[in-house]
């Protein structure tokens, strides 16, 4: 009789990581809701990408990160910054503050996981099974369900509902891009040029809608702290190294899971409540994971 092998630290990596990302991820939902009134988006935006690019900077001079030694390389990851901090978030903090229900801009995002794997096959070779098909359509429908009497649409928000879908394809866009052109950067130094990237192509940005007052009150600097150290810094390192080690198609799952995992939140936190409908979708969007990312 022979023993099985033990599991391999990595293996166990594996299988935390997802968990721990989405409940990080899922955070953001929340402490937004603390800091958006003490400063206008792309002011907070800015502020959050120029601070995190230099905490990961230091972080990598530090600890001997691995820089970029060619132009080639160092314009990847710049890419993929731009379009998964400055692109996507901007994206939908503009929608937001264009007037679009956070919930109808969740359920747009919520498209993410479905486009990622239509277009991982004939980009990066990833062929889905119908099992995980299936798992990426019961995803979306789970999400709806979760936030089914949240969603309302004003015609008249056509703008917002623009910014909706570029938030859409930013976070597609970077998730493809990173595992196709710079699967292997170095956390520290690749997260320190995407915050500087992000922070170069929104100042423009925030000049032109106006930078507008910064109320620093204690509630605002402690929410700040929160999305710089653990939004910008370990959540994007998680996501970082889940692309590389992973399907990009498997990853991008994943994000079915934070608005129900921020649902739960608001329901502890704020006081929101949850219908049976609610509590329903959360089951069918795990399963639906559960589909997408099974062996």
């Amino acid at each position: 009789m022979t023993n099985s092998p033990a599991a391999s630290p990595d293996s166990y990596l594996l299988r935390g990581v997802p968990v721990l990302f989405v409940l990080l991820w899922a955070t953001g939902f929340l402490v937004a809701r603390y800091a958006i009134p003490y400063a206008p988006p792309f002011t907070l935006l800015v502020i959050r990408f120029a601070v995190a690019s230099a905490m990961m900077g230091t972080l990598g001079l530090i600890f001997g990160a691995r820089w970029p030694r060619t132009l080639k390389e160092f314009s990847h990851i710049a890419v993929t910054g731009i379009l998964l901090q400055a692109v996507y978030l901007g994206g939908c903090y503009a929608a937001i503050y264009a007037g679009l229900p956070a919930g109808m801009v969740a359920l747009i995002a919520g498209l993410q996981p479905i486009v990622t794997a239509a277009l991982a096959g004939p980009l990066l070779g990833e062929r889905l099974k119908p099992l995980q098909w299936l798992g990426a359509a019961l995803g979306f429908v789970g999400l709806t369900m979760v936030i089914w009497n949240k969603l309302a649409f004003d015609g008249n928000h056509l703008w917002a509902l623009l910014f909706a879908f570029v938030q859409l394809f930013g976070i597609t866009a970077a998730t493809l891009y990173q595992k196709r052109f710079s699967p292997n950067a170095d956390l520290k130094a690749g997260a320190a040029i995407q915050y500087a990237a992000a922070t170069l192509v929104l100042l423009p940005v925030m000049f032109w809608v106006g930078v507008g007052a910064v109320d620093w009150q204690p509630q605002f600097i402690a929410a700040m702290a929160w999305i710089v150290i653990v939004l910008s810094g370990i959540s994007i390192a998680l996501l970082t190294w889940m692309i590389q080690r992973g399907a990009a198609s498997k990853v991008a799952s994943l994000f079915y899971l934070t608005p129900p995992v921020a649902a739960l939140g608001a329901f502890f936190w704020f006081d929101e409540r949850l219908d049976a409908l609610a509590l329903c979708g959360m089951g069918v969007v795990a399963f639906g994971v559960f589909l997408v990312n099974r062996k």
